[in-house]
């Protein structure tokens, strides 16, 4: 596989786009532009459900942080951000990993409405799976590791995390909760990213590296995808996360559904020798658990 020369330009604009942009689009994956707008339609079908009806999927810490959250609920940087969501997990049992995932046992909380909404999401979440697992081949490829670098310790029993986001019209939020930020500046936990995003609705920002917000414009059929945290400690910095957030200046409700491709879960991340070697030798980030990073970032970032 790689010594064939279509797969070696892909893994050569995958290389660039991450050490330069640490975004990208993604096309020719194989999942059906319909049923990508199918997920983004049942989404916001879900938040148009009145509140009362949203709220039997409430997340809580009981839930293991997983179900509805309202808008203001979500914090980043300590500022509320405005949006609504469901978040879902990779379901864990009592004990699987100790006290270490103890905060996030449990199951996911799908609605009673619409009727095909768990079904449908499972089967997409499965499709997203998979697609990730092979952009990280490429991933690994085109920092020159194997093709299964990223298997076995490292995320061969890779966990997931999905975030289905509504973004209200402004003028929708009491005047004493508003603010102008969607989702404030971040980056993400894990390896990778994969947007659906609204086709008509220019929101999410990436902040280039002249320190500019720019647009990830949505192309219809193709998934936005960013490299996170953990990528850029196993690369030893080789590959930088990009800061991106959300604006959502449109007179309209705008619909994200974002798929988290993280390492395992307690896996423990370090720089790997080969990048090491390309960086001056020395490891520039600690080890991080995974499973460590997620929980504390779970922890601080809800208001219940």
């Amino acid at each position: 596989m790689a010594g064939d020369e279509g797969v070696l330009g892909v893994v050569r604009m995958l290389d660039a786009a991450c050490r330069e942009a640490g975004f990208f689009y993604v096309k020719g994956h194989g999942i059906s532009e319909s049923l990508m707008t199918e997920v983004r339609d049942v989404t916001r079908k879900f938040f148009q459900l009145p509140h009362q009806e949203k709220l039997k999927i409430k997340m809580t810490p009981q839930s293991g942080y997983r179900g509805y959250q309202r808008v203001g609920e979500n914090v980043t940087k300590g500022k509320p951000d405005m949006h609504e969501a469901i978040d879902c997990y990779t379901p864990i049992e009592p004990g699987r990993y100790g006290d270490l995932a103890k905060p996030m046992e449990g199951s996911n909380l799908w609605p009673d409405y619409p009727s095909n909404f768990d079904a449908l999401l499972e089967n997409y979440i499965s499709l997203l799976r998979d697609l990730s697992r092979k952009i990280m081949r490429g991933i690994a490829l085109a920092l020159g590791a194997p093709l299964d670098a990223f298997e076995g310790g490292v995320a061969g029993d890779a966990f997931w995390v999905l975030r289905l986001i509504g973004y209200p019209v402004s003028d929708d939020i009491p005047q004493e909760e508003r603010t102008d930020i969607g989702c404030g500046a971040h980056t993400d936990y894990g390896l990778l990213t994969l947007v659906n995003q609204d086709d008509d609705i220019c929101a999410l920002e990436v902040r280039n590296q002249s320190g500019e917000w720019i647009y990830a414009k949505p192309v219809p059929g193709t998934f936005v995808c960013n490299i996170g945290d953990m990528l850029k400690v196993w690369s030893n910095g080789i590959y930088q996360p990009t800061l991106h957030r959300v604006v959502n200046n449109s007179p309209r409700y705008r619909v994200s559904v974002a798929f988290f491709y993280e390492s395992n879960f307690d896996a423990a991340v370090e720089p790997v020798e080969f990048c090491r070697e390309k960086t001056g030798g020395v490891a520039k980030y600690e080890k991080v658990v995974y499973g460590e990073h997620l929980v504390q970032k779970v922890l601080t970032n809800f208001v219940m």
